[in-house]
């Protein structure tokens, strides 16, 4: 993840791509849109749909597979803006990814935030099952 808060924090500070459903966009156009957004490549073909994760925030979060490649460090993100320092009036943008690598299931089973877990782990049953 981007920003500040993230910026030296690493094991349990990853993420997928994602973001809010904007108008009438259902979440498979959204997922397409927000991986855009913050990595600046396209994705098309059969994306597959993982089993949607009510994170303990309470937001529900769907997650789609697909399998491809890209250079993680050819990415270009989106940016937001934030005040930084707090209070301190100065406002920045930052990257919403500031990063992207490939990692083994058990390297990212440790990388990506609690919340998102479960995808990874429902990803490898659908690559290993015979």
């Amino acid at each position: 993840m981007g920003g500040p808060f993230w910026s030296r924090k690493d094991e349990g500070a990853w993420s997928i791509p994602k973001g809010e459903l904007q108008n009438d966009e259902n979440a498979l156009e959204a997922a397409k849109r927000e991986f855009t957004e913050e990595t600046s490549f396209k994705i098309g073909g059969n994306l597959i749909p993982l089993t949607p994760i009510k994170q303990s925030g309470g937001k529900t979060v769907a997650a789609f597979a697909l399998e491809g490649d890209c250079d993680p460090n050819a990415i270009k993100s989106n940016t937001f803006e934030l005040e930084w320092p707090p209070r301190s009036g100065r406002r920045q943008q930052f990257p919403e990814a500031d990063r992207a690598e490939w990692f083994s299931y058990e390297e990212a089973l440790l990388k990506v935030v609690k919340g998102q877990q479960n995808f990874l782990t429902e990803l490898n049953f659908l690559l290993t099952k015979s």
